[in-house]
């Protein structure tokens, strides 16, 4: 047991470092496949909208509910590695170049929620900690790749899918391996096609799942649009350096210590408090945006974009944990795959519609529609509380 959530968060870790991989080389794919600057909305849309189409037919056949979770985590690294070496394919075009991320972007669909399965399996106590560990090496790992580019400058840009494909298979080798099937875990036997549909029918679920619809139509927008926004600092501001793949590897890493930190709070104050919080700070800095995004201060800017960093994605564990810990325990891979996917299929929504917004804006106010994410969240869960607390018959 004591090597169980290291290895899951490890092998979560060195999985999703695939997620990013194409935006932290997004310059040397533009330039050889001729794409127009608005490409990186694309290709970040490409891998949302394989992630939403896997966790879409991986909910429909419960997946993660009728075969073995570690196993299942396996094959899909191990595909999305194979997937990810497609853009090193000679004579690939840009259609197929989005073709590739979509099936990295599929199989991921076995890694995230999957892994999140597994976690619930072993640590019923303390989830919210444990997921707190698991979502932040997702965060790690989808920084990853822009530290791994800044430490490979020199080096051709299939260095860095090569580097991404391998990690990612040495986690699954190492999840399959070390973490058998948890102690918790049970077995759904049946095919049911409605299965996903069981946990909606209660509020406190319902209420978890519209919080975590508001917080992803914040947080992937913000992370595909960090080295976007630095590199606009830089191009009106000449005369600061700025290392972008550096910042934008620390200041979207940084969200993973968010992550721990939260799970150690959510112990002592409830992950519901603790989503609610970090939701409504970084709903804040979207309202607050335009004074730094439009600054002359180099230093406000990135201080202010770490500290957004951090508040953007600390609420993601303990979503997940409520999510889990108030859907049906028969179908609690399922539910918590089909939550991602709604989830992930805003961010198609958002990432795109920032994209349009982009050359209509400008880089000060781009950010500031993101909010309409944490209000909408915020609401529904204070609704889902009221419902909670009148249903009990609490004064």
């Amino acid at each position: 047991m004591r090597r169980t959530l290291p290895t899951i968060v490890g092998a979560q870790f060195l999985c999703t470092s695939l997620w990013f991989a194409g935006n932290a080389i997004a310059p040397e794919l533009a330039a050889r496949f001729q794409l127009p600057p608005g490409f990186v909305a694309a290709l970040t849309s490409a891998v949302q909208l394989g992630f939403i189409s896997g966790t879409l037919v991986f909910a429909l056949l419960a997946v993660a509910d009728r075969f073995s979770p570690s196993r299942v985590f396996f094959s899909s690294a191990l595909l999305a590695a194979l997937c990810n070496l497609g853009s090193m394919l000679p004579g690939l075009d840009g259609t197929g170049l989005l073709a590739g991320r979509f099936l990295t972007g599929f199989f991921l669909a076995g890694i995230y929620p999957v892994g999140m399965k597994i976690a619930s399996d072993y640590y019923q106590a303390g989830l919210g900690k444990s997921l707190g560990w698991l979502v932040g090496a997702l965060v790690l790992g989808t920084a990853f790749p822009h530290l791994l580019r800044s430490l490979t400058g020199h080096l051709p840009w299939q260095a860095v899918t090569g580097a991404t494909s391998a990690l990612a298979t040495l986690g699954g080798l190492a999840l399959v391996l070390l973490v058998p099937d948890g102690p918790h875990r049970r077995v759904g036997q049946k095919l049911q096609l409605t299965a996903f549909l069981t946990g909606f029918r209660q509020p406190q679920f319902r209420a978890a799942a519209l919080g975590y619809f508001g917080h992803m139509w914040e947080l992937y927008t913000f992370w595909a649009f960090v080295p976007v926004l630095l590199t606009s600092y830089q191009l009106l501001h000449p005369e600061v350096r700025l290392s972008v793949s550096v910042l934008s590897f620390l200041i979207i890493g940084a969200g993973s210590l968010a992550c721990v930190v939260g799970g150690f709070w959510s112990q002592a104050i409830g992950p519901r408090r603790v989503a609610a919080g970090a939701l409504a700070l970084s709903g804040l800095c979207c309202v607050v945006s335009p004074l730094f995004l439009g600054g002359s201060s180099a230093g406000a800017l990135v201080g202010f974009l770490f500290f957004w960093g951090l508040v953007v994605v600390a609420d993601s564990p303990q979503f997940s944990t409520l999510v889990a810990r108030h859907a049906p325990e028969a179908s609690r891979g399922t539910a918590l795959t089909i939550v991602n996917c709604l989830g992930f299929a805003l961010t198609i929504i958002s990432v795109q519609l920032t994209g349009w917004l982009a050359p209509r804006l400008g880089p000060q106010w781009l950010l500031v529609p993101l909010a309409l994410g944490p209000v909408l969240g915020l609401w529904a869960l204070w609704h889902g509380s009221e419902k909670s607390r009148l249903g009990s018959g609490q004064p």
